[in-house]
């Protein structure tokens, strides 16, 4: 499905069968792709600043959308609950890992997504490939986007359902699919995004929700990139559309705009006790650090009650996308869309504008391949609350000079 079925890069002969003789190969075929990928340090962070090859950087590559990855009150709320508690949960929650924090957060949450219940898992990855695989199965659909997250593709895959790969946000081609198999299967499962990580764009869940009602299929959102910042409220991509309460499962994290770590699920209570039950991703894991869920409600809060946070997000954004459609640049998504998806196409060029970025002092995403499909290398520059005018005035003065001007 999707973007991740792209090879990492073409296979190698190498000399002998040996394990790191084979691996070997393969890395230097990545290399010789563009494609091969290396740890880099960021540490020192504060705000939107940091320090990557020992030189100080802002940072427009992270997720950090609402500038509380930092925020000393969130520290706080960690270091108070390390002070009167273990630092591991120490087991499975259904053992004897569960935690007061754990339950406090999901009630927060729930009350925050305006749904019964809530239901934590260590991240956003092990709640979709937990939760989807949980609610289909061998005898029923998925429809999905051609766009959607790689932990929403294996969901997929892990569920054994058969799965319909839909044109990204084509909703006609989505219903077409749902008429044409009606009462082919026993369950059927719409799977999307509600804002795609690498375009930056909206699902139009309005539509899809109603299209699932009328053929009798369930929806399942990934909110990872909505939760925090979409809506009028932050409540996500559902409120921006006007569809709260009409989603049946919707997944968001918790180290995206909230700035911790970890993931939920949210729905009704026969969903949450379902998936308490039946998800493995949650079953088969240690329970969240309370201190991680102490963190993620003082973030929960603090997002509720500044809501400028969201305004400044958005202001930034108009103000990157405005600089950069003046470089001739038009980038997809909404008009204050806070994922800003810079098209470059060949992997080789992608990597060397990021670097070049980085020269000057500003931390970029460059995504390639197996990320985003062969030729669509981009860049993906992403807005913060914490960004000040003169940041972006810099970034937009260093892209000025870094990025192909030979556009069509």
């Amino acid at each position: 499905m999707t973007h991740d079925t792209v090879r990492d890069g073409p296979a190698t002969q190498v000399s002998d069968g040996t394990l790191d003789a084979v691996l070997a190969g393969e890395l230097d075929a990545l290399s010789r792709a563009g494609l091969r990928r290396t740890l880099r340090p960021v540490h020192g962070r504060s705000g939107t600043q940091v320090v990557v090859d020992g030189h100080a950087a802002t940072d427009f590559s992270s997720n950090d959308y609402l500038g509380l990855a930092s925020d000393p009150r969130v520290a706080a709320a960690a270091v108070a609950a390390l002070a009167g508690d273990a630092i591991g949960a120490a087991a499975a929650r259904l053992i004897s890992g569960d935690h007061p924090r754990h339950e406090s957060l999901e009630r927060d949450i729930a009350r925050y997504k305006q749904t019964d219940a809530a239901l934590l898992f260590a991240s956003g990855y092990l709640a979709n490939i937990g939760a989807i695989p949980a609610l289909v199965g061998p005898r029923d659909a998925i429809y999905a986007d051609a766009l959607n997250h790689a932990s929403l593709i294996d969901g997929c895959r892990l569920s054994r359902a058969e799965i319909r790969v839909m044109p990204h946000a084509d909703v006609e081609a989505f219903g077409a699919a749902l008429a044409a198999d009606r009462g082919r299967f026993r369950r059927r499962l719409i799977v999307v995004d509600g804002v795609f990580s690498m375009d930056g764009d909206v699902a139009p869940l309005d539509r899809l929700v109603a299209l699932a009602r009328e053929h009798g299929a369930w929806t399942y959102v990934d909110d990872a990139h909505g939760t925090g910042v979409l809506g009028a409220h932050g409540r996500g991509a559902a409120e921006h559309c006007g569809v709260e309460g009409a989603v049946d499962v919707t997944m968001g994290t918790l180290g995206k705009a909230l700035g911790v770590a970890g993931a939920y699920v949210a729905g009704s209570r026969q969903l949450i006790d379902y998936l308490t039950n039946r998800a493995r991703g949650f079953v088969f894991t240690t329970g969240t650090p309370p201190a991680l869920a102490a963190a993620a409600a003082a973030a929960l809060r603090i997002a509720r009650a500044e809501p400028e946070r969201r305004d400044r997000l958005r202001a930034v954004a108009r103000r990157l996308r405005e600089g950069l459609a003046a470089l001739g640049y038009l980038c997809p998504g909404l008009r204050d869309g806070h994922i800003i998806p810079v098209a470059i196409g060949e992997a080789g060029e992608t990597v060397r504008v990021g670097a070049a970025l980085s020269a000057r002092g500003y931390l970029v995403g460059a995504v390639r391949p197996p990320t985003v499909p062969l030729g669509t290398s981009r860049l993906r520059i992403t807005a913060s609350a914490a960004h000040t005018d003169g940041h972006i005035d810099g970034l937009l003065e260093a892209l000025a000079v870094t990025l192909p001007m030979d556009r069509a």
